[in-house]
């Protein structure tokens, strides 16, 4: 029955989206059509741009790793009716959730809220709507901006240009990704000589986009920017139309024709996004949500690279490095399985780029150690550090005297108060709430709705370890329950479990662990009683967390992704080395919720 039922639905869909014009609706190449019951809409703002197809291609991957049918039913060109009317269309067809890049924030919204009452979940990709979704996976537009318009100011600056008219072509004034772009764009020319025309929009079409640009240089800009392919690809066309390369073109999002204007020196440079990650990211987001897991409405960065000839900006897509850069990892210690999978991703990346990782970390969280490896860093010639700082000020010192000898900074987990060139972390703050939503909601279900609950740090200066108690703390602002004041661990399950052991002669309801040594022993303390009646929640993966969570003497644990933060340090610190600037840019690596 409910294979039939399936395939009335199925051929439903495929009749309704036929009689349409706009709205694609075809089944996604290379997609599984036969990939489970759990329908998921994928609704991009056309399916023409290779932008849109390449976050098709990663939903496809993931759809068909989780044994679900991901329908690429976006419409052919961008057109608010049209996308409502794709979003009406997949809530008749019995959709569980819509993914969905928003052509504006307004036009779609009631859509949108219409397919919630319904019980769809909504996840966005690339750009959002102003209605509150599941989770949001996107570029930090402003940020990616700023960094195209720093290029653009660095290349007229080397032909000694310190002033002149730039042109900026959008895609409309409501696309909110595009906005953003323009923003950060105009930002980086504040108190410059630079003249910012008035923005003209092109509606993401090259061949508009290509007039409007040619109209830009009869006025004779010195530059031009494209928000998003099209404009960009029409900017680049119509200064190869000029015969001559002297107009700056920076872009955003990478085609064949963009990367070939780039080749032929008709760009300077395009701020190629990560669209396979943002679809990829977003199927496993649905069917997360679609399986009862809150993920809090998270934004999550999936990150930009700076393309230009010749490598002249960052290595990108597998490129390697132009010289095999020395890079040191320390991280706070070297025996937590979190900082072992955090330099597995690491070497992976420094493989791809074809640049040396060296982990030389100390075996055990001590600041006098972690400086020590700072300065055998910098002695040793390296030219790059990414480090975890045990603390915000301890090792400030020793960056600071690396940075003076050229040694480029990058933070992994946790920063230290020093300036660095990126960071990549977990949003510790809102993970930790949602570690302390779950422990409240299990509570609950026992109807249990006061009482005491235990909080095992490491201690109080690790930035990243007191985000996250801050975050769990919050959860419970307003409760019947008494949060106990923090004991600290150092990391070390057994001084943790020790720990966890006094609170249970408290009485505690619930336990908290704030890293993966404090949640092993708040688990095994929790296992040493003999029953399961304390909620233990806690942070990292390890063999010995999910045993514990399998057993039933843990609930979950927020599992981050180290091997992100180490593959994504090393791609950083190469860029860093290789000229790009980064801004300092935070990337929040993500975070899931592991239960039994």
């Amino acid at each position: 029955m409910k294979l039939r039922k399936l395939t009335a639905v199925l051929c439903a869909l495929c009749l309704t989206l036929a009689g349409l014009a706009g709205c694609a609706g075809k089944p996604s190449e290379g997609g599984d059509q036969k990939g489970g019951d759990t329908i998921i809409a994928l609704i991009t703002m056309d399916s023409i741009d290779q932008h849109w197809i390449t976050l098709n291609e990663g939903a496809q991957k993931a759809a068909k790793e989780l044994g679900v049918n991901v329908q690429f039913m976006s419409p052919n060109t961008k057109d608010d009716a049209q996308q409502i009317e794709c979003v009406n269309n997949a809530v008749s067809a019995g959709a569980k959730a819509i993914i969905v890049a928003a052509n504006g924030p307004d036009a779609i919204s009631s859509a949108l809220k219409e397919a919630q009452s319904k019980g769809v979940k909504i996840v966005y990709v690339d750009s959002p709507a102003n209605v509150e979704a599941e989770a949001t996976f996107s570029t930090d537009n402003k940020a990616a901006g700023k960094t195209a318009g720093e290029e653009m100011k660095k290349a007229l600056e080397a032909k000694g240009v310190t002033s002149g008219k730039i042109g900026i072509i959008n895609v409309n004034a409501a696309t909110d990704s595009c906005v953003m772009r323009e923003e950060g764009f105009r930002s980086a020319f504040e108190g410059s000589g630079f003249e910012l025309l008035e923005t003209q929009y092109g509606e993401g079409d090259a061949a508009k986009s290509q007039s409007i640009a040619e109209n830009y240089i009869t006025q004779g800009v010195a530059g031009i920017f494209g928000c998003n392919e099209g404009s960009t690809t029409g900017a680049g066309n119509a200064i190869k139309a000029t015969g001559k390369a002297d107009i700056i073109g920076v872009g955003f999002d990478k085609s064949d024709a963009i990367l070939g204007l780039i080749g032929d020196g008709f760009l300077l440079a395009t701020m190629a996004q990560n669209p396979d990650v943002m679809g990829y990211e977003g199927v496993k987001a649905a069917v997360k949500a679609i399986n009862g897991e809150s993920l809090g409405g998270k934004v999550t960065d999936t990150g930009v690279s700076v393309l230009a000839k010749e490598g002249g900006s960052a290595p990108s897509g597998g490129s390697t490095a132009s010289q095999e850069w020395k890079i040191a990892l320390i991280t706070m210690d070297s025996i937590d399985q979190h900082w072992v999978t955090l330099n597995e991703g690491a070497q992976a990346k420094a493989k791809e780029l074809g640049v040396t990782v060296t982990f030389m970390s100390p075996n055990t969280k001590d600041d006098a150690q972690q400086i020590e490896c700072v300065n055998n860093a910098v002695a040793g010639g390296y030219n790059a550090i990414m480090v975890a700082a045990n603390g915000p000020d301890a090792i400030s010192s020793a960056l600071k005297e690396a940075q003076s000898k050229g040694v480029k900074i990058v933070y992994v987990d946790s920063p230290a108060n020093v300036e660095a060139e990126a960071t990549f972390s977990t949003d510790n703050k809102a993970a930790g709430k949602t570690a302390g939503e779950e422990m409240k909601k299990a509570l609950e279900a026992k109807g249990v709705t006061s009482g005491k609950i235990g909080i095992i740090n490491v201690n109080a200066a690790t930035d990243s370890c007191v985000m996250r108690e801050e975050g769990f703390r919050s959860a419970f602002e307003g409760s019947g329950f008494e949060l106990l004041e923090t004991q600290y661990g150092e990391g070390d399950a057994a001084k943790s479990q020790s720990i966890a052991e006094n609170y249970i002669t408290q009485g505690v309801a619930g336990i908290f662990g704030c890293n993966e040594g404090s949640t092993t022993g708040a688990g095994n303390a929790i296992k040493a009683t003999g029953k399961a009646d304390i909620i233990g929640v806690g942070f990292d993966k390890s063999d010995a967390i999910l045993g514990l969570i399998d057993d039933g003497f843990l609930l979950a644990t927020m599992a981050q992704n180290p091997d992100v933060m180490g593959s994504s340090g090393v791609e950083a610190c190469v860029k860093a080395l290789e000229g790009t600037s980064l801004g300092g840019a935070v990337t929040d690596t993500g975070v899931s919720v592991l239960t039994k």
